[in-house]
């Protein structure tokens, strides 16, 4: 075992870190090191050979998504860790997808589970262990954009949160979601999503500390960010219309439209904005250079391939031909 420490970087763009390409010999300090510039000033211990790795982040809003798979690791934020960084500002909202853990903060020592929820602050020591293969999806976000007091924040440190609750049955599946498909939302999209998931924290936070939340977002805000999960899981489905996703929330059809009345933006707009953005995505992919634009179309829940060629354009200024063979593609 060994440790190390570094910085965190909050505006670390959409990357992908992987050991599999690092050469065995180098995995541990790479894995360490990895681990550290995502999550801040840690002592990192990690087993003398790392087998395999992934840090998967992406931006969303104000925050950072970030999904690891990795093998056993302790980390450790100590007062003379704290006292030498700048990234004290941030709290961690994470969830333990698989794998066992061991939170301990503000006094408090948890035993975590997998589909647990649980929070730590960076401002003040912490201890987490995580004794065998483990995946975690985080936010890591500013602590003002949490917008709780210091004394409440330190009430729901290093406890999961939110394991009996509905909201908490409701959050959790919905992070995890998220957390997947971050990278998949246009800048504007993703600031409002984000704000929602904040919101739903919040409500989860003041839900621990036994208070009503007059402040926080109201169950129709709460049913939006579900229903929005609910038609990207069902994105490549023909028959996705405001009247099936109506049935399956058991709710009025125009109780839906007023829903998204909140974002300025009819449900059948919200559809086809997010099919074509799977289908632009698609495109830009190298094993899109044998696929047919139809079978693209198709492929998102497009009947008509000629109906998604004008929606694309209008959407996109260039044809999906055009887009597929041009070299900007390749950035997406």
């Amino acid at each position: 075992m060994s440790s190390h420490s570094t910085t965190l970087d909050p505006a670390l763009p959409d990357s992908l870190r992987t050991t599999d390409s690092v050469p065995v010999q180098r995995r541990r300090a790479y894995w360490r090191e990895a681990l550290s510039q995502t999550f801040g000033a840690v002592d990192m211990r990690v087993p003398d050979e790392v087998d395999h790795g992934t840090i998967q982040t992406s931006l969303l809003g104000p925050m950072q998504v970030v999904t690891v798979d990795g093998e056993p690791l302790r980390a450790a934020r100590t007062r003379r860790l704290i006292a030498g960084s700048d990234n004290d500002d941030y709290v961690v909202v994470k969830l333990l997808s698989r794998g066992v853990g061991r939170i301990e903060q503000d006094g408090r020592d948890a035993v975590l589970e997998p589909g647990q929820l649980f929070v730590y602050d960076m401002a003040r020591p912490l201890q987490l262990t995580l004794p065998e293969r483990f995946r975690t999806k985080s936010l890591v976000l500013p602590r003002e954009v949490l917008g709780l007091s210091e004394s409440d924040l330190q009430r729901i440190t290093a406890a999961p949160l939110g394991s009996e609750s509905a909201l908490g049955a409701l959050l959790t599946p919905f992070l995890s979601r998220l957390v997947d498909t971050a990278s998949t939302y246009p800048r504007r999209t993703g600031e409002s999503i984000a704000r929602n998931v904040v919101d739903l924290v919040q409500t989860l936070a003041e839900e621990r500390l036994g208070r009503s939340a007059p402040d926080t977002p109201t169950a129709a805000r709460m049913s939006l960010l579900r229903i929005r999960a609910y038609i990207d899981q069902h994105l490549t489905d023909p028959d996705l219309t405001p009247d099936a996703i109506a049935r399956a929330h058991h709710i009025s059809v125009r109780y839906l439209h007023k829903l998204f009345e909140l974002e300025d933006i009819t449900v059948s707009r919200w559809i086809q904005q997010r099919r074509l953005e799977q289908c632009r995505r698609d495109l830009a992919r190298r094993h899109a250079a044998g696929l047919t634009i139809a079978a693209v179309a198709h492929r998102w829940g497009f009947i008509s391939a000629s109906h998604f060629s004008r929606v694309f354009r209008a959407t996109y200024g260039v044809s999906p031909v055009e887009w597929r063979d041009s070299p900007a593609s390749g950035a997406v």
